[in-house]
């Protein structure tokens, strides 16, 4: 029977037992209290001395429990220095409200050239504070710090410090994807920086005939021939007699339909003794713009002057002296007269919507205009 069932046969024995049987049983409890009692210290004392794992918990949840209290600090820091916009961490330039919330460059960048679309005032996500160039600032402090921040390298999994991860992925990591060196003469491979060198001593393209590899070489020159031709139309243009440029700077205008669409503008110049404008649409004046991800800028040249004869003249934008966004050089021609004194629409040729909304968010477009003038 066991010391339960004793404790509890002395009790209700008590009435008609004798005193040495109560004593017995309450021996007994007492005994087990104590050993009750001391089994509980022991356990106190083992949490006091350290954490030891329970066997009984899963493996998983101790491995988290660690990795918790080591990576805590670190994951406060990630929820007070993300992005209110995009709650992600910064990778370049962290701007910051008149109330100290942070933006990443790019969600601050696409917040200002929405609010030059909607006709609004930009504001902060947060507090609805007015936020502009002027208004923010970069906090190089919150820069700084998330630049140390530990990371997980793509390839290799291991953590490094934002500030050297890039370094580390382009020249260091030995799981980086690369490609053949044979990549020239036709070579998909493709794999990672360790098994290059197996993969190139096995290469079968460098023993290929030289018929195999005209045709492949064929479909590799056509990009390049392009890039040729322009470059070589740009450096004629260069050598006519009449040749003419100036700084134009694009700026924010609405339409007076009831749905008002913007569109850019730039004051008259005068450019080879005649008097142009230059006008751009955003998306092709599509009725809501800011509900697109993708976002173009297209431009026209209109000729004000007045011309006796036909003026046949080609001509290319290209960025600002002090701006940083990317235009790839287009050449465009046209044949001005009093009747077609206007260019078709035609693309700005900016690389992507990252680069449209950089002017979009800034308070004016500047670029540069170059008009060489045909000679009949």
């Amino acid at each position: 029977m066991s010391s339960l069932e004793e404790r509890d046969v002395g009790v209700a024995a008590a009435p008609g037992s004798s005193s040495a049987g109560l004593g017995v049983g309450a021996v007994g409890a007492a005994v087990e209290a104590v050993a009750g009692v001391a089994a509980m210290q022991e356990d106190v004392g083992i949490r006091r001395e350290g954490p030891e794992p329970d066997p009984d918990e899963p493996p998983k949840k101790r491995v988290k429990i660690q990795e918790g209290e080591s990576g805590k600090l670190e994951e406060r820091l990630y929820s007070v220095l993300c992005c209110t916009v995009c709650l992600d961490l910064p990778k370049a330039s962290v701007y910051q409200c008149t109330n100290g919330h942070l933006m990443c460059a790019g969600c601050f960048i696409h917040l200002l050239a929405d609010s030059r679309l909607k006709e609004e005032q930009a504001t902060c996500p947060n507090c609805r504070c007015e936020i502009s160039k002027n208004l923010c600032c970069r906090n190089l402090a919150v820069e700084k710090a998330v630049s140390e921040l530990p990371t997980d390298c793509t390839f290799c999994l291991k953590q490094f410090p934002r500030s050297s991860l890039e370094r580390h992925q382009k020249e260091e990591c030995q799981d980086r994807v690369t490609q053949c060196k044979y990549k020239r003469i036709g070579c998909p491979w493709q794999g990672p920086f360790h098994e290059m060198p197996a993969h190139e001593s096995e290469c079968s393209h460098p023993t290929k005939t030289g018929t195999e590899l005209m045709g492949i070489l064929g479909e590799m020159d056509q990009s390049h021939r392009r890039d040729t031709q322009l470059y070589n139309s740009i450096f004629s243009l260069l050598c006519y007699e009449k040749i003419g440029f100036t700084e134009v700077q694009f700026r924010p205008y609405r339409t007076d339909d009831f749905i008002t669409r913007l569109y850019y503008e730039t004051p008259r110049f005068t450019v080879l003794n005649q008097t142009w404008v230059l006008k751009a649409r955003v998306n092709d004046s599509e009725r809501n713009p800011n509900l697109s991800c993708k976002r173009t800028l297209s431009f026209q040249l209109i000729l004000k002057s007045k011309v006796n004869s036909a003026l046949e003249c080609s001509f290319l934008l290209l960025k600002g002296p002090y701006d940083d966004v990317r235009i790839k050089p287009v050449i465009y021609h046209h044949s001005f007269s009093n009747d077609t004194n206007e260019t078709d629409y035609v693309p700005l040729p900016i690389s992507d919507s990252v680069e449209c909304n950089k002017l979009l968010a800034a308070k004016n477009i500047n670029l540069r205009l170059f008009i060489f003038q045909v000679q009949k």
